[in-house]
C-alpha cells in the first residue's frame, strides 16, 4: 500500500514541477521578471537563474515521472522548496508585492493581490511529498524499480532482523 502512496506522491511532484518548468520555459521574459522582483540576486545572476530555474524543474520533474533517481530528485525537490519558501518569506517580510511567478507571470502587484500565506502553505505541502520521497522513494512502475535499486526504502540491500544483508 505504501507504494501506491508512494507512486501517487511521486506523479504528483512530478506534474508540480512540469507545468510550473513548463509555464516559465515557455515564457523567459516574464520568468526573468519574476526572478528580479524578488531583488534578492544581483543583476548578473538573475538571467542564469531565470533560464536554470525552469530547466531544473523540468528535468526533476521528468526524473520524477519516470521514477529515476527518485530520492535524488525528491532531495533537489526539496531543496528548490526551501528556497521557494525561504524567497517568498523575505518578499513578505520586507513588504514586496509581488506574485510568486510559479506559474511564470511574477513581478509587481498590487498589496491586496499578494498570496503569500498561501503560496508558502502550497509549499510546505509539496515540501512534504518531497520528503516522504526522500525518506521512501520506493515506488511503483519507476524505472529505478525495473533497474533493481527500487530494493526496500533506500535502495540499498534490503537486510534481514540480524542486520547482516541478505545473501550474506
Amino acid at each position: 500500500m505504501l507504494d501506491v502512496v508512494g507512486t501517487v506522491v511521486r506523479l504528483g511532484l512530478a506534474a508540480v514541477w512540469l507545468a510550473y518548468g513548463t509555464a516559465k520555459f515557455l515564457d523567459p521574459g516574464q520568468t526573468h521578471v519574476a526572478v528580479q522582483a524578488y531583488d534578492i540576486l544581483p543583476n548578473g545572476l538573475v538571467g542564469l537563474v531565470a533560464t536554470a530555474m525552469p530547466l531544473l524543474e523540468i528535468i526533476v520533474g521528468l526524473a520524477l515521472l519516470f521514477g529515476v533517481l527518485t530520492r535524488w530528485a525528491a532531495i533537489v525537490s526539496g531543496l528548490m522548496l526551501l528556497a521557494f519558501i525561504g524567497a517568498i518569506a523575505q518578499a513578505w517580510a520586507r513588504g514586496l508585492t509581488i506574485d510568486c511567478g510559479c506559474f511564470s507571470g511574477g513581478g509587481q502587484v498590487a498589496a491586496d493581490q499578494t498570496e503569500y500565506p498561501w503560496e508558502i502553505l502550497r509549499d510546505i505541502g509539496y515540501l512534504t511529498l518531497a520528503v516522504w520521497l526522500t525518506v521512501r522513494p520506493r515506488t511503483r512502475f519507476s524505472t529505478d524499480g525495473w533497474l533493481g535499486r527500487g530494493r526496500g526504502n533506500s535502495g540499498l540491500p534490503v537486510h534481514d532482523y540480524s542486520g547482516e544483508p541478505e545473501g550474506t
